[in-house]
């Protein structure tokens, strides 16, 4: 190595040593900026989540006003499911309830939402008053589920002024009553929960829609596709990410349903939805047992959350299968030519 090589070798690490020395890492003031986050999550979320697992293990009697806790194992389990002689499987009665008033809907609510966010998203028609428009599309969101549930079982009453205004035109006959009829009643819970949240999820996929590169509209525009080609073969691909998300949370979100069934169609402040039970939810049967016992209702509780865990799991993984069977396929493609 010649002197002047040298030289330079030297003057280069020495430099690189300065940089070294002048590097600052601020990596790990990140952590306390997150730390609030988890000291809450595992404070209110995770503990009470362990807790509602151990306690489901516990039988809860009293008598003569007094309350023993006895370890029983999967006893409370057992008897919610109806697997012990003399026990009725309320549990999956009630998780019946809630699917059917879940998807019935959320069917008419993810359209609905699609609908409009291609609308309000699209510049070829040049619609006047968006921003009013998705006001009043996401305004059903802000009211309470109490409020709306009340004023719902009013206006749909057996005397109430919807039910009295419909009977008149002769579209239902006189005796009808949507609070006693299965049919009437948890129809009525499916509107309101599909007229609560479909402005939120039109929301979430206009935000979807605006995250698309408009040059790939544009070119279809260009090869002359119409706008049903560019939304079913631009759109709706591209939106998985997001539909998963609303589909993920809506699911989560009814399974859990609580607010709207138990104010709409119930006396006397019970936890039973009429009529005959029709439209009592799980976490409905969840507060009625406990009031009564402990164990069973942390039972359910545990129930419920494996329940939403593996529908969850199966949404995540059809998304995730089919965004790698397209890849396959591309690269397949790509090979072949």
């Amino acid at each position: 190595m010649s002197y002047e090589k040298f030289n330079m070798w030297i003057g280069e690490n020495a430099v690189a040593k300065e940089k070294k020395k002048k590097v600052v890492r601020y990596d790990k003031y990140g952590y306390f900026f997150i730390l609030p986050f988890f000291i809450i999550y595992f404070i209110f979320q995770f503990y009470p989540l362990i807790n509602t697992f151990y306690w489901s293990l516990f039988t809860y009697t009293k008598r003569n006003l007094k309350e023993t806790i006895e370890f029983s194992g999967l006893a409370n389990y057992v008897s919610i499911l109806g697997l012990k002689s003399g026990e009725t499987a309320y549990v999956l009665m009630y998780l019946k309830n809630t699917v059917i008033m879940w998807v019935c809907g959320f069917i008419p609510q993810i359209l609905l939402s699609l609908l409009l966010a291609a609308w309000l998203s699209n510049e070829r028609i040049k619609l006047k008053g968006r921003g009013a428009v998705k006001i009043m599309t996401y305004m059903p969101n802000i009211i309470t589920a109490a409020s709306i549930s009340i004023l719902f079982a009013a206006l749909f009453a057996q005397y109430g002024p919807i039910t009295i205004t419909l009977k008149k035109m002769g579209i239902l006959a006189a005796d009808y009553n949507f609070l006693k009829s299965v049919a009437g009643s948890r129809g009525l819970i499916s509107f309101i929960n599909f007229w609560m949240w479909y402005g939120n999820t039109t929301l979430l996929l206009i935000a979807g829609v605006l995250g698309i590169d408009p040059a790939l509209y544009e070119a279809a525009e260009i090869d002359g596709a119409s706008g049903r080609q560019s939304f079913f073969r631009i759109t709706l691909p591209l939106l998985k990410p997001i539909l998963l998300y609303t589909l993920v949370t809506s699911a989560i979100g009814g399974l859990q349903m609580y607010d709207i069934p138990a104010m709409f169609n119930t006396s006397g402040g019970s936890y039973s939805g009429g009529p005959a039970d029709t439209t009592t939810t799980v976490t409905m049967y969840i507060m009625r047992l406990y009031n009564s016992d402990t164990g069973k209702a942390a039972a359910v509780s545990v129930l419920l959350f494996l329940i939403t865990l593996i529908v969850s799991l199966i949404l995540f993984a059809t998304m995730s299968n089919d965004e790698t069977a397209q890849k396959t396929k591309k690269k397949k493609k790509g090979g072949v030519a």
